[in-house]
């Protein structure tokens, strides 16, 4: 039997799912329980754990169950599984819903190698039977509209099968669709379609969330009004800037943002740290931190050098630093740097 977390979770009676509560995506390698609660500090509503493997949870993986790791203020947290054998992801499912589990999303989009070489994540795309077959089990076990679930425009341009899938997933009780516009095989290059998020939008009767090239809080309001999707997920945006979602929220009340901030940047920094230390494991917490801070602070004065001297970081307190000597060189130095405000973008026809 598999493995499940020990760790109680409250219960939860419904998610925010709304166009100015914006979503932490499934991250793999980062959207671990320290950068979730990261992100909720900065505004995020529901946030996403890293992809949890079906197989592994099935199998007793002692690194699957890490990925289960969560507290109540973590909540709500949607657990993203992966898998493509129906009996398999039942057997996995089945004791996370009896511990407590509540809302799980099934990764239909991830298109690295080693995933879609075993037909799991977008390879799903090129036999949807099976892949409505494995979102019937899920939502049998979880209960309707608490399953959702994150694809892709297809495997291959001009093989769009986003619309036929969504609807399938729709009768079968998903509680929400996440649409990456992109093919799989396209990976992250070229640009997402967001005409296909407004296409989807009008197709389906459940709440569609937007994902895809949402590197700032300004691209998520320009998505929200022109695909009218009910909320937006941000990935590689909030990875770069964890205040992405308290800026977005600002934007679409109105308000103006100041970018970069050093002195927000400053406390997201020491803030990641203290959480990473309270809840990661000592060593992959320090070298996770080691990749995440060049993104933090890419925007300033500094950041490669920075980028070079982390590479021979192996302590939290050689950590703490260089962050000090870095925004101290800063301010001393900085004084022509010029961030900008950004203001809402403005709607069509203004």
């Amino acid at each position: 039997m598999p493995m499940v977390s020990e760790t109680p979770i409250r219960d939860n009676t419904g998610l925010a799912i709304a166009q100015d509560k914006p979503w932490l995506a499934p991250l793999a390698g980062y959207s671990d329980l320290a950068f979730r609660l990261l992100s909720r500090e900065f505004g995020a509503q529901v946030v996403c754990s890293e992809m949890v493997s079906a197989k592994g949870l099935y199998y007793g993986s002692s690194g699957t169950e890490l990925l289960l790791e969560t507290t109540g203020d973590d909540d709500p947290m949607v657990l993203q599984l992966f898998g493509n054998d129906t009996a398999i992801m039942e057997r996995a499912m089945a004791p996370l819903v009896e511990r407590g589990y509540r809302w799980f999303d099934l990764n239909m989009g991830c298109s690295v190698r080693k995933v879609v070489k075993t037909g799991c994540g977008a390879a799903m795309l090129c036999d949807i039977p099976n892949a409505v077959d494995v979102a019937r089990t899920m939502v049998r076990l979880a209960g309707e509209g608490r399953v959702g679930f994150k694809f892709r425009l297809g495997w291959d341009a001009d093989e769009d099968v986003y619309l036929d899938l969504a609807k399938r997933l729709q009768d079968v009780g998903a509680g929400w669709l996440s649409l990456h516009p992109r093919y799989a095989r396209q990976g992250f290059s070229g640009e997402a379609r967001w005409s296909a998020l407004r296409t989807l939008v009008d197709a389906v009767d459940i709440p569609v969330i937007a994902s895809g090239d949402l590197f700032h809080a300004e691209d998520a309001v320009r998505c929200v009004r022109e695909t009218g999707v009910a909320a937006v997920m941000f990935a590689r945006g909030a990875l770069n800037n964890p205040a992405i979602f308290e800026e977005f929220t600002t934007l679409m009340q109105g308000g103006t943002v100041l970018r970069p901030d050093p002195e927000k940047t400053m406390r997201i920094l020491r803030r990641h740290v203290a959480l990473a230390r309270a809840h990661c494991p000592d060593k992959t917490a320090l070298f996770k931190m080691r990749s995440l801070v060049p993104r933090y602070v890419k925007l300033f004065p500094g950041a490669k050098h920075m980028r070079n001297q982390l590479t021979e970081c192996t302590t939290w307190e050689k950590l703490d630093e260089l962050l000090e000597q870095f925004f101290a060189r800063w301010q001393a130095e900085g004084a022509s740097f010029e961030p900008e405000r950004i203001c809402c973008p403005p709607s069509d026809g203004e």
